[in-house]
């Protein structure tokens, strides 16, 4: 537990600072029946019809079904089965997704001009985890996660313009170019990292978690990790350590359900997380679904906020891009799976579904939003390419201890040479 209660501290200090299932056939072998059934959904059928919405009478408030239903553990009620919205967050939400989908897109574009160099981990298809995360939440509640990192730093407010310039290594990114695709950060909005070690950011999240309490913040943590991380031994540490102390943490599992290459059901017995802890309460919601994914939320910071310790959720969702930009994607999942899910859960899809539905906009004033969002995004990647990179003492700074009367090197010993001071 050593290395767990490290990180804890680590954490903390940051805060005061500012088997094989049947008829399987091999790769790819899902149809849109086998993929549901696997478990990566709760009701297959909630998919075949439209969800339903309507007006209250007499206000703007408009009323939305959750067709999926929400799995429980160790809670006698759950989130409500349908959510009320307003044009005004449609839109937003709408919005939102959106430009995490086009800024995707545009990484995925100037990673294969290589304009972003290193490791690039894609967010779209996942988008409603994010969003529907926001909008339960403050920007005094803390988050971190894992290395999928760039929807999250959106939806916490961080710009477009940061992030391409930090994918880009220019001083005018989020981490001044020095952290990458994988290192985000939003201080002010207390956005606390992505992190590339899998499994690091429970412990991490434990810690902050800790510091909300021990500085009695009336805020929650989430800490968000995939799937492929669910077996990490510190996972397991910290959720001890969550429970033993009842700390305000909500752990979000990103079910995405591929681990790198490897299918859930081929590396864990237990393919669902929100059920594992016997001493932990969970949620199992539809992570394609931004309605479920927001009043999962609203619950869980409700449990938080009560006193009543730390709670797991679970967000169904899927990665349209692979693993990462050096993934194909298409060597352990058919094409017509990737595409099946595009058509019969798309979160962005969902939402305009239901826009177009109570007319609260029409089909052009949406493609013209569409545009605008496009156009906005892609200039913001045109001035992130001609922005600056960082000098090299500001490379170099915050590595070595000051005074250390060191001299770094660059990979090119003769021509970046630094002195430290």
């Amino acid at each position: 537990m050593n290395g767990s209660r490290s990180m804890l501290r680590l954490a903390t200090a940051a805060l005061r600072q500012g088997s094989s299932l049947p008829g399987s056939a091999g790769k790819g072998a899902y149809c849109k029946t086998e993929f549901l059934v696997r478990g990566y959904a709760a009701d297959a059928d909630a998919y075949d019809k439209m969800p339903d919405s309507g007006k209250k009478p007499d206000s703007g408030e408009i009323v939305v079904e959750i067709p999926v239903k929400f799995n429980l553990h160790l809670l006698e009620s759950g989130p409500p089965q349908e959510a009320i919205t307003t044009k005004e967050e449609l839109m937003k939400s709408y919005t939102d997704m959106s430009v995490i989908r086009r800024a995707e897109i545009s990484a995925d574009m100037l990673f294969k001009s290589q304009m972003i160099r290193g490791f690039c981990h894609l967010y779209d298809g996942q988008e409603a985890v994010a969003v529907g995360m926001e909008r339960a939440l403050t920007f005094d509640d803390s988050v971190i996660t894992a290395y999928r990192d760039h929807g999250i730093f959106l939806g916490r407010g961080g710009t477009a313009l940061e992030l391409f310039s930090e994918l880009m290594g220019k001083k005018t990114g989020c981490a001044l170019g020095k952290g990458g695709s994988m290192h985000l950060y939003h201080r002010k909005h207390n956005f606390w990292g992505g992190w590339g070690i899998v499994g690091s950011v429970p412990p991490l999240g434990a810690g902050l978690a800790f510091a909300h309490k021990y500085m009695k913040k009336p805020n929650v943590v989430v800490a968000i990790y995939g799937d492929g991380a669910g077996n990490q031994g510190q996972l397991y540490e910290a959720q001890n350590l969550a429970a033993l102390w009842n700390l305000p943490l909500i752990l979000l599992i990103e079910n995405n359900h591929f681990g790198m290459g490897t299918a859930e059901w081929r590396a864990s017995k237990k393919v669902t997380h929100y059920d594992r802890v016997p001493y932990i309460p969970g949620i199992k919601a539809d992570g394609m679904d931004m309605f479920s994914v927001r009043e999962a939320f609203k619950y869980c910071k409700e449990h938080c906020l009560a006193g009543k310790g730390p709670i797991m959720l679970e967000a169904d969702t899927y990665r349209y891009h692979g693993h990462s930009m050096s993934d194909p994607g298409s060597t352990y999942r058919s094409r017509k799976e990737i595409q099946g899910m595009r058509q019969e859960r798309d979160p962005i899809e969902r939402i305009r579904k239901i826009i177009l539905t109570e007319e609260l906009v029409t089909k052009e004033e949406l493609k013209d939003l569409d545009k605008k969002i496009r156009a906005e995004v892609e200039d913001a990647a045109a001035k992130a390419r001609e922005e600056p990179f960082p000098s090299d003492d500001e490379l170099f700074a915050n590595i070595y201890k000051a005074d250390s009367g060191l001299v770094a090197y660059g990979c090119d010993r003769r021509k970046t040479k630094v002195e430290m001071p």
